[in-house]
């Protein structure tokens, strides 16, 4: 009885992991459409509000340095463009801060 609850388990996972891969790769295909891949349009949704002066970024050597400044050549959307990544986003659970959000 255990085995086949393990395996549904195992099953649904696989298919959560499958939608989420989709999503990015949905993602990917929309940067690539803006000319940007996708970390770029990723810093170029960050730094689209006019609020947001900085986006942090992970760069050790100078060559991310200069992709995550190719951010800047695109930074607006389109309200197509937003609608998009806004679904691809939620409908994969893509928040990769959520885990260290709720920590303590």
């Amino acid at each position: 009885m255990h085995q086949a609850a393990d395996d549904r388990y195992r099953q649904i996972g696989e298919l959560r992991e499958e939608r989420k891969l989709a999503n990015v790769r949905a993602l990917d295909e929309i940067a690539r459409e803006r000319g940007q891949s996708l970390a770029q349009m990723a810093i170029a949704w960050v730094l689209r509000k006019p609020a947001v002066t900085s986006a942090l970024i992970g760069a050790s050597r100078w060559e991310q340095i200069e992709e995550c400044l190719g951010a800047l050549r695109n930074v607006q959307f389109s309200f197509e463009e937003l609608q998009r990544i806004d679904h691809h986003a939620l409908e994969g659970d893509l928040n990769i801060w959520a885990a260290s959000s709720r920590a303590g």
